[in-house]
């Protein structure tokens, strides 16, 4: 059965936002270090605030648009948002300018994200949910390769020229909002019902089940594994690679990734998905275990491959069991208050393995992330229910 348009559609619009995204994100931490003089725990600083912010958007965007029973005007802003955002850093010149237009993406990432999620459950058939998520990240993972390559080629051919590939990459973020105005439906049969009351409450919450907030405790647990993917990219630079081939380990990541996600989605409608899981945390601490043995650029290739793999194992799977657990009246809901913890999670995360590489060095802080997944295994093993 094919899957609906809609999910294709968005999953196109993430694609190209992505695709935007990650030209930037794959030179920031880089940038923020050679150019502007930051420090590794700045960075973690950084990209823990903007994670934060954006999971903290996600909760009042999902639950607004439980309540207003739409989804695709909260979809617009929030890329829209992200699409005005771009300009802002070419034009930086230190490091509060930086956390400024992080700031402001990340909240436009906060805005979209838990719509844009349920708005695939409501268009999905359950039987099809994990191959649509895994399709909508597999698309999104295709941009988010894309966009390092795009950015490694553009640095070869401007001599490192950091702002004129930050100004470049505004333009697929203009297409993904004509994509959402033009490509993207909400079709009036599977809009949930406008509610009279504001559905976040305690009585609201209590309707979420517990096998609900089972999978948002074990996310928790493994977000505080997988710290922001800066530090791979500071890896690379620590191990001898140059700053214009630094987003190698990006596009190797996320080739992965895009390669895995749809097949391992498919995978889970037909399978355990508690085993699946478990293979997951299993390349998660495989890739941390590389990462913190790396001695040359190689290996840290390498650890950012399994990382990959852990990702298109894990993302998609977990949206789907956050979609399955919901009911359809909450479901904005639900994926707000898992982004939620989830953020706050990588929030913590990423200024533990800043504050691990500022002061103990690189090794640690991987070999801290393969301890975390190690508590998340042990977790799954002894309480998971899938």
């Amino acid at each position: 059965m094919k899957l609906p348009r809609g999910v294709i559609a968005l999953g196109l619009v993430s694609l190209t936002m992505d695709l935007s995204s990650e030209m930037i994100h794959s030179l920031l931490p880089v940038f923020l270090v050679t150019v502007l003089g930051a420090s590794a725990l700045s960075v973690g600083f950084i990209e823990g605030i903007a994670e934060a912010t954006a999971a903290i958007a996600k909760v009042f965007s999902g639950v607004i648009s439980d309540w207003i029973g739409r989804r695709k005007p909260l979809v617009l802003l929030g890329y829209g948002l992200a699409a005005l955002t771009k300009p802002l850093f070419p034009l930086a010149t230190g490091i509060t300018a930086v956390l400024t237009a992080r700031f402001l993406d990340r909240i436009g990432k906060g805005i979209r994200g838990a719509p844009r999620d349920a708005l695939i459950a409501d268009l999905t058939p359950k039987a099809q949910r994990g191959a649509a998520y895994g399709l909508r990240q597999a698309l999104d993972t295709v941009g988010a390769f894309a966009g390092p390559l795009a950015a490694m080629g553009l640095m070869a051919a401007s001599h490192d020229d950091f702002r004129l590939v930050f100004w470049v990459a505004v333009l697929p973020a203009v297409a993904c909002v004509l994509l959402i105005l033009f490509g993207v439906e909400e079709p009036e049969a599977t809009r949930p019902p406008a509610q009279a009351r504001f559905p976040i409450s305690r009585a609201s919450l209590a309707q979420l089940p517990s096998r609900f907030w089972w999978v948002v405790a074990f996310a928790a647990v493994l977000t505080l594994a997988r710290f922001s993917e800066a530090f791979l990219l500071l890896r690379a630079e620590n191990a001898g690679l140059a700053a214009t081939w630094v987003p190698l380990i990006l596009i190797v990541m996320n080739l992965v990734y895009a390669a895995s996600a749809f097949p391992f989605g498919k995978f889970s409608d037909n399978a355990s998905r508690r085993s699946l899981l478990v293979w997951g945390v299993l390349f998660l601490i495989a890739a941390d275990i590389v990462l913190a043995l790396a001695a040359n650029a190689w290996a840290v290739g390498l650890g950012a491959a399994i990382w990959g793999l852990h990702m298109g194992a894990t993302q998609g799977l977990l949206s789907a069991l956050i979609a399955d657990a919901a009911p359809a009246s909450l479901r904005g809901t639900a994926f707000g208050v898992f982004n939620l913890v989830s953020g706050a999670a990588l929030l913590a995360a990423s200024v533990i393995a800043g504050s691990l590489w500022t002061w103990l060095g690189p090794a640690a802080t991987f070999y801290a992330g393969a301890a975390f997944s190690l508590v998340a295994l042990a977790g799954l093993i002894i309480g998971g229910r899938t």
